[in-house]
């Protein structure tokens, strides 16, 4: 599903840069541009001009305590006698006199940056136009004293360009929801400018309009399939070059091995985006999303669909008519497995597996024993949907279909989920993966009131692929 209204919410309230900081960061440009202008800085400015993800809009709010930056050209004339590192020293030696800067200020090879106080940065770099020509722009590099061609104005335009044939802005929006995933996945590397250039490169004039640009996820998908397909046909680094300056080779940033990780996680992730989108069930869905984009994504809605015995009575008349002020743990010991809901396995914060599929699956069954304690000694074994008591331990054990153990070719990943009011209370609906803590078994404790399940996931040693997945063993604590 496309779940809009769920991506503009986390766009605003997880992705975005929120408003507060680009009051701030508008309000500290402005103050440096006044401070260069009121010095007695040699070359002559022409205009202030913002570049970068600051320009494209494809700036994002820092995860954590990260700090977020801003670009600014200096566009100036070129002053007779100067060489490049007179540029960038120069305008070094303005922030380094200045009372409020010069705590501030470091120099880097091309820009002079303002820091403030680990939370924002701005990095100014001198532009010098018409040196060479009437219409060329060069950067400055004082590690090297050498002048570079530049093309930041011409770039800025072209995405802008791109972004209005997408419509709603859905470039920048796809743009930053994928340096997000970025910088959450923290698994492949990928710098801003070019992943701006991958994602403008795959919009066509001819795709205005369309269906797939209609909305964010559509667009998401449309962009992230089209650019795993053409990663999928280049298995060696490519030359990628800037579109409006074919001299940079923005590729370049990359070696061989960042590319080809690069390749395999987008086409992981397109998989799982493909997959969220065409699933019709909502909390499927929902779940299938947050695998992507981590539990934040639609959290409101995935934690309460974990009060189970609520949301069923709530939404069946029948379920409620019959139950009275029973919950589920009262009618699945009273029906039996007809009582349990159907979304019950579906439940959005249960996590989605992330192995790749193998090409050949094996049957796991999961057997589970009661012991005195969560490591303690076995009393006897119980069955699915067997009313238990809390208090005691319980051991799961995965096996193949002839009941034998697996070899050392294979791990077991269990999935523990708690359902209902008592374990949502406790803020224990986990839902996630767990190791073996001994050979192919895991032990739990019985604890919280609910009807909770457990599946054992069967996955290669080497290869970490996902070789078979158990049936839910529902454990119903009274």
């Amino acid at each position: 599903m496309k779940l809009i209204e769920h991506f503009n919410t986390f766009l605003d309230e997880q992705v975005n840069l929120n408003r507060t900081r680009i009051d701030q960061l508008t309000a500290s440009v402005d103050a440096v541009k006044s401070t260069i202008r009121g010095s007695d800085w040699e070359p002559r400015i022409l205009s202030f001009d913002a570049h970068g993800s600051w320009a494209h809009g494809t700036i994002i709010k820092p995860l954590g305590t990260r700090e977020f930056d801003a670009d600014l050209l200096v566009i100036v004339d070129p002053v007779e006698g100067w060489e490049a590192k007179d540029y960038v020293n120069s305008l070094g030696a303005v922030f380094d006199s200045h009372s409020t800067y010069r705590d501030k200020v470091r120099r880097y090879s091309h820009c002079v940056t303002i820091e403030y106080a680990g939370v924002r940065r701005i990095d100014i770099a001198p532009c010098v136009r018409g040196r060479i020509g009437n219409d060329t722009y060069e950067v400055c590099n004082r590690s090297s004293n050498s002048y570079e061609a530049t093309a930041a104005l011409a770039y800025t335009r072209w995405v802008v360009g791109r972004n209005g044939v997408a419509g709603g802005n859905d470039l920048k929006k796809v743009t930053r929801l994928l340096k997000y995933l970025r910088d959450i996945k923290t698994n492949f590397t990928c710098p801003s400018f070019l992943f701006t250039t991958l994602v403008g490169m795959h919009i066509h004039d001819s795709d205005s309009g369309t269906a797939a640009f209609a909305d964010t996820p559509s667009c998401l998908k449309a962009l992230v399939g089209r650019l795993d397909d053409w990663l999928q046909v280049n298995a060696t680094l490519p030359e990628i070059r800037n579109p409006v300056l074919w001299n940079d080779v923005q590729s370049s940033a990359w070696n061989q091995t960042q590319y080809s990780n690069f390749r395999n996680k987008i086409n992981l992730y397109r998989g799982w985006i493909d997959d969220a989108y065409s699933e019709q069930d909502r909390d499927e869905s929902i779940g299938k999303w947050q695998r992507v984009f981590g539990d934040i994504f639609a959290a409101g809605e995935a934690k309460e669909s974990s009060k189970l015995s609520e949301a069923v009575i709530a939404g069946n008349e029948t379920f409620a008519m019959a139950s009275r002020s029973k919950d589920l743990v009262d009618n699945v010991i009273a029906l039996g497995k007809e009582a349990l809901p159907v979304r019950i396995t579906k439940l959005p914060y249960v996590r989605r597996p992330e192995w790749r599929v193998a090409p050949t699956s094996f049957r796991v069954n999961v057997t589970a024993e009661m012991l005195t304690s969560r490591y303690g000694t076995k009393i006897r074994s119980v069955l699915s949907l067997e009313p238990l008591q809390k208090g005691r331990g319980i051991r799961f054990t995965a096996s193949t279909a002839a009941g034998m153990p697996f070899d050392h070719s294979f791990e077991v990943q269990w999935r523990i989920t708690n359902t209902d009011r008592a374990a949502y209370d406790a803020g224990v609906l986990r839902g996630d993966f767990y190791p073996s803590n001994s050979g192919t078994s895991r032990s739990e404790e019985l604890t919280y009131r609910g009807v909770h399940f457990v599946e054992a996931f069967l996955i290669g040693t080497h290869d970490k692929r996902l070789y078979g997945k158990s049936d839910p063993f529902y454990v119903v604590v009274e």
